[in-house]
């Protein structure tokens, strides 16, 4: 699924950013006296120095609600302006209601539709996708996305192939038309045929939550690592050739790029076949780890309050997770909304 969007009478930005992260620091020395690693092993193969971890009253709505508040404060958007609230995330609060909604009652957002999408590290990706549609079409006026991710819960923390890589977070982002600019082009996919290689095998209707379950530890993230790296090294490579083509740009036109903040190896692999300077490559994952759809926006607005988001910056944005999934943004930077 691919379109350069560039001709559509309306351009659709992202007007405001926010982002929160615990403030419970887990580094990979702690995890060394957990499990059998130790901060090199981890550094050597992940790029992660460390990860923050949500308190065990916090859910996705608590990370999301502070994140959101920065995201309106930067646009100059009323909770109550908003018409869409989207939430991009793999553990919600709860299988039901969304995490969305329950957000958007704490906000105060009562004239928004609110729903959950679950597109695994492509979240945020897809959610945009969705809502740039929305936005495009007329449907809503004023947006708002949330990827917010509280992976520690579905952790097992004596598992030392997945437990080094994820992290708790979240990442807003206000949507709406603005006067130049915005969102190029998307390429969309999904291969099922791998699903099962980056999964949490139970707890849905396939397999509910049982004794045995619990005593398999099924309910936790479950990761072929080596079929993850291959996928993923592959399409994100892929997503971003095709998109840059299909809106007459190359990786010279590039001014930032942002990749999805799964692992350091993937992205020095992706970097270097896209022909990329590393200069123009955003990486945070050292401080934060694999916060699966919160990755993105935590990067965009970290870039925005570091001043690597100017008007006119182009930014190219891929992103590769459970599904599996891929996708692929390609921008020009404005903040300019229409009145």
């Amino acid at each position: 699924m691919i379109a350069n969007v560039s001709g559509n009478h309306i351009a659709v930005g992202l007007t405001g950013l926010g982002f929160y992260a615990p403030e419970r620091v887990l580094t990979n020395e702690d995890l060394a006296a957990m499990v059998d690693t130790s901060d090199e092993w981890i550094t050597t193969r992940t790029g992660i120095k460390e990860r923050r971890i949500a308190e065990p009253e916090q859910a996705a709505s608590d990370l999301a609600l502070p994140a959101a508040r920065r995201a309106l404060e930067q646009a100059g958007v009323t909770a109550e302006e908003l018409d869409l609230v989207v939430v991009a995330t793999a553990t919600p609060d709860m299988l039901f209601p969304a995490t969305a909604a329950i957000l958007a009652d704490e906000l105060g957002a009562t004239r928004a539709a609110a729903y959950d999408l679950l597109a695994g590290c492509t979240g945020f990706v897809y959610a945009l996708s969705q809502v740039y549609g929305a936005v495009a079409a007329g449907l809503s006026r004023r947006a708002l996305i949330v990827g917010a991710e509280v992976l520690s819960k579905i952790t097992n923390w004596q598992d030392r192939s997945t437990c080094i890589l994820f992290g708790d977070g979240a990442g807003a982002a206000v949507v709406q038309p603005i006067t130049a600019g915005g969102i190029v082009g998307f390429e969309l996919g999904a291969d099922g045929s791998g699903g099962l290689d980056l999964c949490v095998p139970a707890g849905g209707s396939r397999r509910p939550v049982s004794p045995d379950v619990l005593e398999q530890e099924l309910q936790f993230i479950k990761m072929n690592g080596a079929e993850v790296f291959r996928f993923a090294t592959r399409v994100m490579v892929s997503s971003a050739e095709e998109l840059l083509a299909a809106c007459d740009a190359t990786v010279e036109d590039v001014d930032l790029y942002v990749p999805h903040q799964a692992n350091k190896r993937i992205v020095d692999h992706v970097v270097r076949n896209l022909g990329l300077d590393p200069e123009k490559v955003l990486m945070n994952i050292d401080r934060y780890g694999n916060t699966s759809s919160a990755s993105i926006p935590i990067c965009l607005a970290e870039a925005q309050a570091d001043g690597l988001l100017q008007e006119g910056t182009r930014v190219l944005i891929s992103a590769v997770g459970a599904g599996l999934t891929w996708g692929s943004v390609y921008l020009t930077w404005t903040t300019r909304g229409e009145e």
